[in-house]
């Protein structure tokens, strides 16, 4: 068994600590920002191609002191980095945290890349090139007070980039946050599912391969672990044929988006094409208040602007009264949650809310509102 670290948005920690039980993880601690579990390879494989609420997995290799530069340097060059890396593959260094001499994350990923290649020298006389873009080994350093966790990056990318998604509205929701959404709304594949305000499809989609148990990671060119020295490619090769097996032929229920923007609703549709869901959910155009139930039950999803990015209050709020208004007058039977990051506006729905989840959408405090429509 290994411990991993897998890093998170904040607020998401216990769903994304759920979300690794279910992938199988052993020794699961929700922590700040991220949740710490333990596995075997396998495990650390399918998490990677699996999870929908979690940005990537570290995989920590050494902790080293670090009052200072001086001492971290020599704490990096203690570390054996042959069994890590050869000096024909490129790295990186990605540095979060600090302390009091420690202070600039550029700075601290200089020191520790210095530590590797000056031992490489005195080794073996060649050195690693460094690769910012696409490197073959990508090392993360976290540093909390005099202490500093060096961790392998297993995932490269940010797991919320799916690979389906080039096209993007204004302000897009995350697809880590889409996902995560879904399970604090209780969402499951047999019911139907409608957001109307659906921008560049998020929402939809994210609850689309859900419904197909479609496995976010088989959009992706390449993981990083993919590159280490003790790659199964076999072993990926069956978790990844496992998955492909297991993905369902139609959902067992319905799932609608709709935008009044033309241009919006295209860039949703070239998504649903890019990840093979334009035959499976049904986006419309509309207007939200021409919008009907679809089905006499369901779940009602939506991110309206909150006017921090995009608009402005006193105009958004209108288009809150209307969205209470259409879901009292025409949703009776039917879960609705907005997702808002101003309290004000909120407020203007005009319906009473049954829940009220604290979320963070990039770093804007939000809250999830539920409304029980009888």
């Amino acid at each position: 068994m290994t411990h991993y670290f897998a890093t998170v948005a904040r607020g998401l920690e216990p769903i994304a600590a759920r979300e690794l039980e279910r992938l199988g993880a052993q020794g699961v601690e929700p922590d700040f920002t991220g949740v710490r579990f333990q596995g075997d390879r396998a495990l650390l494989y399918r998490v990677n191609l699996w999870a929908r609420t979690i940005f990537r997995v570290l995989a920590p290799i050494q902790e080293v002191k670090c009052a200072n530069a001086e001492q971290l340097y020599k704490g990096v060059q203690r570390i054996d980095w042959e069994q890590y890396l050869q000096p024909h593959n490129t790295f990186s260094v990605r540095c979060t945290g600090g302390n009091t001499k420690l202070n600039h994350t550029h700075f601290t990923a200089l020191q520790i890349k210095n530590a590797i290649v000056d031992q490489q020298r005195d080794r073996v006389g060649e050195r690693s090139s460094i690769d910012r873009e696409n490197p073959d080994l990508l090392l993360n350093a976290h540093i909390y007070q005099h202490r500093c966790i060096l961790s392998l990056d297993s995932t490269g990318e940010s797991l919320h980039r799916r690979g389906y998604r080039p096209a993007m509205g204004i302000a897009p929701l995350k697809e880590t946050l889409a996902a995560a959404l879904l399970e604090l709304a209780e969402w499951t594949p047999d019911l139907p599912f409608l957001d109307p305000l659906c921008g560049s499809g998020t929402l939809p989609l994210e609850a689309g391969l859900k419904g197909l148990n479609i496995a976010p990671g088989q959009f992706r060119d390449r993981f990083a672990f993919e590159n280490w020295v003790d790659f199964d490619a076999p072993l990926w090769q069956t978790l990844r044929q496992e998955a492909w097996d297991g993905e369902r032929e139609a959902l067992p229920a319905p799932i609608f988006g709709s935008d009044r923007d033309p241009k919006m609703l295209h860039q949703a549709r070239t998504n649903a094409q890019n990840c093979g869901l334009e035959k499976h959910i049904q986006l419309m155009e509309a207007e939200l208040s021409e919008i009907e139930a679809p089905r006499d039950c369901g779940i009602i999803i939506c991110n309206p602007p909150y006017g921090k990015r995009i608009g402005e209050i006193q105009e958004l709020s209108a288009l809150y009264k209307l969205l209470g208004d259409t879901f009292k007058q025409r949703f009776k039977g039917w879960t609705a949650y907005i997702l808002t990051g101003n309290k004000e506006l909120g407020k203007k729905v005009g319906l009473k809310a049954s829940r009220r989840f604290p979320v963070y959408n990039g770093s804007i405090p939000c809250t999830l509102l539920k409304y029980e429509l009888y």
